[in-house]
């Protein structure tokens, strides 16, 4: 159906209006991650085992900067073929840092309570300063 349609479609809502709407696939599937702000001495077993609760990961790989730098060096961003079982979250703790993941077809996640549906600005949970 995504090759067929493009990756869109018209959907008509009861009052008449049509809604342009993208369809993409979700959930299972091998999806490329990206995990970021995770220090480099973090071992590759770590990473693995805080994904493994929930999905299949298959290969590791550390991301270097572009070969026009003179050196080879890594960029601190992991990147990790996977069998998703569900979606990640942006936003994880692993091996006590807070890191952020990204793939294509993630749903948006606030940052504070890590849940899908809305953001931070307007988290339920998150704490508002009063004016007085």
């Amino acid at each position: 159906m995504i090759q067929k349609t493009n990756g869109q479609a018209e959907y008509k809502h009861v009052t008449g209006e049509i809604s342009i709407v993208c369809i993409e696939m979700v959930g299972k599937g091998d999806r490329r991650v990206r995990i970021t702000n995770l220090p480099p001495e973090v071992p590759e077993g770590t990473v693995r085992a805080a994904l493994l609760s929930h999905r299949v990961a298959k290969s590791t790989q550390e991301e270097t900067w572009p070969k026009a730098c003179r050196y080879a060096v890594t960029n601190s961003i992991k990147s990790i073929m996977i069998t998703l079982t569900k979606h990640l979250p942006s936003h994880m703790t692993i091996a006590g840092n807070r890191v952020l993941t990204s793939y294509d077809g993630q749903p948006l996640t606030c940052y504070v309570c890590v849940e899908a549906g809305h953001m931070f600005w307007a988290c339920p949970k998150r704490r508002r300063v009063r004016k007085e």
